[in-house]
């Protein structure tokens, strides 16, 4: 079992930047590929990035690829994004997840945060 928390949401206005935390605790964090979704309003889950448990490998999504960062401290047990040139069209709610395979695929991550909220000013 892995319990993940995510902090770091808030309000910044375009152009700005914030960096989101996933706190994992349980066992084997270091075992997981970790995954950053978010879902907008009225809108579907999609897949933001992904680092693999070396943090060797990572994957971004076409939409925040150049912007975002994702990272991870092993023996702090967390994972982070970092956002930058924040846009509108990045408002949503995120969510830190776990998975046994390096994928872009929700289907695949077992593990769930709570998600906390971004939010893009014009």
């Amino acid at each position: 079992q892995v319990q993940l928390v995510e902090s770091g949401g808030g309000l910044v206005q375009a152009g700005g930047s914030l960096r989101l935390s996933c706190a994992a605790s349980g066992r084997s964090f270091s075992s997981y590929t970790m995954g950053w979704f978010r879902q907008a309003p009225k809108g579907e889950r999609e897949f933001v990035a992904a680092i693999s448990w070396s943090g060797g490998r990572t994957y971004y999504a076409d939409s925040v690829k150049g912007r975002s960062t994702i990272s991870r401290d092993n023996a702090k047990n967390t994972v982070y994004l970092q956002m930058n040139s924040l846009k509108p069209e990045d408002t949503a709610v995120y969510y830190c997840a776990a998975s046994i395979r390096i994928t872009g695929r929700s289907e695949e991550y077992g593990y769930w945060g709570q998600g906390t909220q971004v939010t893009v000013s014009s």
